[in-house]
């Protein structure tokens, strides 16, 4: 398959002039504004659905609850950035368990790949946040200033009242959808409620402020200017998916073999295509379908719905823009060859068409991975310790001989208590007999063996000496284990160090 990014190709609805020479050519263009047009059908009715979605999604999750216990969060998505957590309803991540994170990160790349390798730029097109906010700033741009005809001859006519209010609103609603996201972003970091009542009443840090308006300066910037500057120069996926296209992939496509030679609607020996540019003028990124793949294209589709709309009202069939594969693309346009224009050209077409493969060697490549990935995750979820212990031995000094010539060794151990429970945990020693071991600020059981408190849901941490008799028979390094006990002597976690000494 040829590589389906095709350079940037001149807007079809806006003739170039081609520069006299080479060195009168500008090394950067300026921005052609581009005016989408509405349009209706089954394909803008799945993004609006896929929009309302998104956006209720992102605007309702930080308000969920979930209830943890006294002392806990109640929010039910948190980044806990005080407490160093990550809480997803019942799942509590911790600092040390940032490979989950990375795995869902992987995971989802993975998935990316897939639903590229499948449907193209199904993401771009559908679900990307810079498309749905652009639709949604779109949207909005509409209700105020018209479709595509008004907004043009607004922008190009006089700089009345009427020119400044419709603007003036659009821009006011456009810096309300960006207050209500970047406030949005700043609540799955802190408590929604109270961090909303902060920022509205001004109590809210500087650090809260900060980042709140970041985002909404960036969306408003991104989704009411920037626009489709962002995919075309901005956004790195399009230089790469086609790394992950084939020839089976569903991908937006023009059916040239039955549109050409486009011509009027009654215009005899020419093809299905009136060259009505309805296609040009509902792109958001203002390209030309009919020009072939091109980086340009997000994959949205709506070039489909005005083309079937045209097709309806001229009682032809609809499909002429369609999703199809490129396979079946050549297939159809070596059936259609030497045949003329019609109805027969167009069954000829469609029957050499064959049903798209989904399961192929690269989907079932990304399918491997996905789920490969998917088990490791579940498993390390499902095994993970629910209590880690750290022992941190000192290292200046070494060790330090006491005036009845014994020697000590100084240990920080850390207990990690993920659970809610706070029953003392007894500390045994696995060591050469006659080893004492001391825990400051720690009470005693009755047979004297250390009692560690662990924190609910916290981080515990004790200072332990640990002294080896004098005359005792060791090298210079010996191995020992701390061993955490529940109090009936089962042993729920252990950690390995070393006794220095000095040489023999």
């Amino acid at each position: 398959m040829s590589n389906i990014e095709a350079p940037h190709r001149a807007k079809a609805d806006r003739p170039v002039e081609a520069p006299a020479s080479a060195e009168a050519q500008p090394l950067y263009a300026s921005r052609q504004k581009v005016y989408p047009r509405r349009v209706f059908g089954p394909v803008r009715s799945v993004k609006w659905a896929v929009l309302m979605f998104c956006l209720a999604l992102y605007y309702i999750v930080p308000w969920l609850r979930w209830d943890r216990g006294p002392g806990m969060p109640d929010q039910a998505v948190l980044v806990d950035m005080a407490n160093a957590r990550l809480f997803f309803f019942w799942i509590e991540i911790w600092p040390q368990e940032i490979y989950f994170l990375a795995g869902a990160l992987i995971l989802g790349a993975f998935a990316l790949f897939a639903v590229s390798s499948l449907f193209g730029r199904l993401w771009c097109g559908f679900t990307c946040p810079q498309t749905v906010w652009t639709d949604l700033f779109m949207l909005v741009e509409g209700w105020i200033q018209g479709d595509r005809n008004a907004r043009m001859k607004l922008d190009q006519g006089p700089k009345n009242a009427n020119y400044w209010v419709r603007k003036g609103l659009t821009h006011a609603v456009w810096l309300a959808i960006a207050a209500a996201t970047g406030g949005a972003w700043v609540m799955y970091f802190v408590d929604a409620p109270t961090v909303s009542m902060e920022i509205l009443t001004g109590q809210a840090s500087i650090e809260v402020y900060f980042f709140f308006g970041l985002f909404s300066g960036f969306t408003y910037l991104l989704a009411g200017w920037a626009r489709e500057q962002v995919c075309t120069y901005m956004c790195p996926w399009p230089r790469f998916q086609a790394a992950m296209l084939d020839e089976n992939s569903l991908v937006v496509t023009y059916r040239d073999w039955r549109g050409e030679p486009r011509g009027k609607a009654k215009a005899e020996g020419v093809g299905d295509c009136v060259d009505c540019y309805a296609c040009v003028h509902v792109c958001p990124t203002g390209i030309d379908i009919r020009d072939g793949q091109q980086l340009e294209c997000i994959g949205c589709g709506l070039c489909v719905d005005a083309c079937d709309n045209v097709m309806a009202k001229l009682g032809r069939p609809k499909g002429l823009i369609a999703f199809e594969t490129l396979k079946n693309l050549a297939a159809s346009e070596a059936a259609a060859a030497g045949m003329a224009p019609g109805p027969e050209r167009q069954k000829a077409g469609m029957a050499a068409r064959d049903v798209p493969r989904f399961l192929r060697p690269r989907t079932m490549m990304y399918a491997g991975a996905i789920g490969t990935v998917t088990l490791v995750m579940l498993g390390a979820f499902l095994l993970r310790s629910t209590l880690d212990v750290t022992v941190l031995r000192d290292r200046a000094p070494l060790f330090v001989r006491l005036s009845d010539g014994s020697i000590r060794n100084g240990y920080t151990i850390k207990i990690v208590n993920k659970r809610r429970e706070e029953t003392p945990l007894l500390l045994a020693l696995r060591a050469p007999e006659g080893f004492r071991v001391v825990v400051q600020d720690a009470d005693a059981d009755a047979q004297g063996r250390p009692l560690l408190t662990r924190r609910a849901d916290g981080i515990t941490q004790y200072r332990v000496l640990l002294t080896a008799p004098n005359g005792a028979r060791l090298p210079e390094s010996t191995p020992i284990t701390f061993r955490l006990l529940e109090p009936d002597g089962r042993e729920v976690a252990s950690q390995s160090s070393s006794f220095v000494g000095p040489r023999s």
